[in-house]
């Protein structure tokens, strides 16, 4: 105090002029009546509640969908008995096939599809019979990319590159970066959730993970196997009602908000808080939206009672409250690899979820959802045309096929994709692309444009470089585009 008043003596302040004056004071007076206006509308600093990292974003540009819902078939479907039917398969049975095929393991003679392939719709798109309701209710609604590839025929680095955009090293998933870009629409739910009947899938939760991203970004795992309607646990606190909770909750935060602040950048103090948060904030909403009861019988009976069913009426109501990002598994491990009984397989499979993805497209299509969601359906590659040998080099007793990564089938539907049309094509027996040459980073870029981001600007620095979703490729497939 005494170095200001010696400074004032010292130094006094220049005479203002009567002008000067009235302007200073009519800019003072007009930040205070500002300054009103915002208080009133809670719109100060002070005020306003902290945007969150899952507040909502603006796109890059107009988006044509809002939601995704991606549904897994890990393990590998094979594509000449799903999507891409393959005729000279036949002719070639028992036959070698007239180049070789570099694959994982020992493969032998053509392996012709037990499966019929019919049209579908008005589009006439073929499609195996162990989709027959998927087919002929929604053909001219799906989107098959034929011609899409991987880096390699290995479960552990296909899954990761399909989930992340890196074979190798943990990233950042697919939805993390769209919860990353985007933020979701309702702060009551998680942006990003993962529906698995039961177990988990091989890399586990590095399929869904954050990695370097804030942790308020990655996939929340539920197990969709329970049919009592439980499927979060601890939703409800038995000895403490809403506004006890609050008032513990706000306690908690104020203690985590003083630790973190003597540990600025601190990644994992500021998920834990967030993640407090939202557990809150879920209990009402998070009960609502897994409450399968709530729904008529009827669409109940669409989806079928089995867990692919289940979960498949969980992301349609999940999207429909606001969460960005819903992926479905199909179950623990790889169910998909069929390295032997493959007719036995995949109908087995197919049929466990053609009635769910059946319904998800007519129910959403029913509430004018589906505009505005995109599903995706495939695995992390395909399988080859060829019967897989035993170690000791014979065909085995039930025949199966080996893994594919170089020419495979997805399909995509909703809005933003082209309905009744077949993109891309592999060799005539469905072993590799030939054309329209579709690797991953092209769906992912593909997935990012129909949201309203541009992939190569959606970047997060990290070591000291701009990582992105589609690494250093990746183009987006305009062709696909409606």
């Amino acid at each position: 105090m005494k170095h200001t008043l010696d400074h004032l003596l010292h130094h006094p302040v220049p005479a203002m002029t009567r002008r000067e004056m009235l302007q200073r004071s009519g800019v003072g007076m007009g930040m205070l009546g500002l300054a009103g206006i915002l208080g009133d509308a809670r719109l100060l600093a002070a005020d306003a509640p902290a945007a969150g990292p899952l507040a909502p974003k603006a796109p890059h540009f107009p988006p044509r969908v809002r939601h995704v819902i991606h549904v897994f078939a890990n393990g590998g479907p094979a594509q000449m008995d799903t999507f891409d039917p393959k005729p000279a398969l036949d002719r070639y049975a028992g036959q070698r096939l007239p180049f070789n095929l570099q694959t994982e393991r020992p493969t032998g003679v053509a392996l012709p599809s037990p499966f019929k392939f019919s049209h579908y719709g008005q589009s006439g798109l073929e499609v195996s019979e162990i989709f027959h309701q998927l087919a002929s209710r929604h053909a001219d609604d799906l989107c098959v990319i034929r011609s899409l590839t991987a880096d390699a025929p290995v479960h552990e680095n296909s899954l990761m590159l399909m989930n992340t955009g890196d074979g190798r090293l943990p990233r950042p998933s697919v939805g993390s970066w769209i919860n990353y870009g985007l933020g979701t629409e309702n702060q009551n739910l998680p942006g990003f959730v993962v529906l698995v009947p039961s177990g988990m899938p091989i890399s586990g939760p590095q399929n869904w993970r954050s990695s370097f991203l804030p942790g308020a970004y990655q996939g929340v795992y539920v197990d969709t196997k329970r049919k009592d309607g439980k499927y979060l646990d601890d939703l409800k606190n038995a000895r403490l009602d809403t506004e006890g909770q609050r008032r513990q909750l706000d306690l908690a935060q104020a203690f985590n908000r003083h630790f973190a602040e003597a540990r600025p950048g601190d990644p994992q103090m500021e998920a834990r808080i967030q993640n407090y948060e939202i557990a809150y904030r879920m209990q009402m909403e998070a009960t609502d939206a897994f409450d399968l009861a709530k729904e008529p019988e009827h669409i109940r009976k669409l989806y079928g009672d089995t867990p692919h069913g289940r979960q498949m009426l969980i992301a349609r109501r999940l999207i429909e409250r606001g969460v960005r990002y819903v992926q479905l598994w199909h179950g623990s491990g790889q169910p998909w690899d069929s390295h032997d009984k493959i007719a036995e397989n995949h109908r087995k499979l197919g049929a466990e979820s053609d009635q769910g993805l059946a319904a998800l497209l007519t129910d959403l299509k029913a509430l004018g959802l589906l505009d505005e969601t995109l599903v995706i359906w495939g695995g992390e590659f395909g399988r080859t045309p060829t019967v897989e040998l035993s170690q000791g080099g014979i065909p085995k007793a039930t025949a199966g096929r080996d893994h594919n990564h170089h020419g495979f089938s997805v399909w995509l539907a909703g809005g933003g994709v082209k309905g009744g049309m077949a993109y891309g094509a592999t060799d005539e027996f469905g072993f590799q692309a030939t054309e329209n040459r579709t690797h991953v980073h092209d769906l992912h870029a593909t997935i990012l444009h129909l949201l309203g981001l541009d992939h190569t600007k959606l970047t997060y620095r990290h070591a000291g470089r701009d990582y992105r979703l589609t690494d250093v490729s990746g183009n987006v497939v305009k062709a696909i585009l409606a």
